[in-house]
């Protein structure tokens, strides 16, 4: 099972999260490209930081939404968005390869992340943007997605997500923020979710009922008040319990 987070989200003087922590932890971080969060210096300490641990790079591209952090959609024309999709992906990967390491995967953020799950046409321009810049980078998204099944369909290499501090509507989909309960806090309950989505097993959607996720990569946010402790607890629990972490990047390059 790969671990992942969000991370190089902060800004000049402004910080969130702890990258350093939790590249210590994690097997493959979703590094912001600059567009929702993240400035050259920050994103290159951590690409430094992920090659030092030797975890994967992926870049997290998302709408030009600096102000509110990627989380509002964006009406952006399809061309437009593969343009600005390769944009992040190429300024991303020269400051990965300064710092010893390469973009490896491509998983969208925030507002454009929820999109590509039934937004057809902006899931065909980001697989577009994709396909042009590497046809066989592997790509990351939520299981069901029009981004993931486009992405498939255009032969690039699919990875499935689960969310481990998000809570889940009984399609599958992810309760939107502005909802009570939408996050999850306690590193616990989170870890012992954790072990039930790697076995197979399912996990209590938000109303109650039981919801099966398929999952190749668990996400911890790392913009998420203790979110080094929540990543820990994750980690040590799936050890305990024998599942193996490693980047699903590193396996394709085997």
């Amino acid at each position: 099972m790969d671990l992942n987070s969000d991370l190089a989200e902060g800004f000049g003087r402004w910080e969130l999260g702890d990258d350093e922590a939790l590249l210590a932890i994690v097997t493959s971080a979703n590094v912001a490209c600059g567009y929702h969060a993240g400035d050259a210096t920050v994103i290159r300490r951590a690409c430094e930081q992920a090659a030092h641990h030797g975890v994967a790079v992926g870049a997290q591209v998302g709408y030009r939404d600096l102000p509110g952090f990627g989380r509002r959609f964006i009406d952006v024309p399809p061309p437009e968005l593969t343009n600005d999709v390769l944009y992040q992906i190429g300024a991303l990967d020269g400051l990965a390869r300064v710092s010893g390491t390469r973009v490896r995967y491509v998983k969208p953020h925030g507002a454009l992340y929820n999109a590509l799950v039934h937004h057809a046409e902006q899931a065909a321009a980001v697989v577009e943007a994709v396909r042009a810049w590497d046809p066989e980078c592997a790509v990351l998204g939520l299981p069901g997605s029009q981004w993931l099944a486009q992405a498939e369909r255009a032969g690039l290499p699919v990875h499935r997500e689960a969310f481990a501090d998000r809570a889940y509507t009984p399609e599958g989909t992810l309760v939107p923020r502005r909802e009570p309960g939408a996050v999850l806090h306690d590193p616990q309950e989170i870890a012992d979710r954790c072990v039930r989505i790697a076995a197979g097993e399912p996990i209590t959607a938000i109303d109650g009922s039981a919801l099966r996720v398929t999952a190749d990569s668990l996400c911890v946010h790392g913009d998420s008040p203790g979110a080094v402790q929540i990543a820990e607890a994750v980690r040590d629990r799936l050890r305990s319990e024998g599942v193996a972490l490693r980047s699903f990047a590193a396996e394709r390059e085997m």
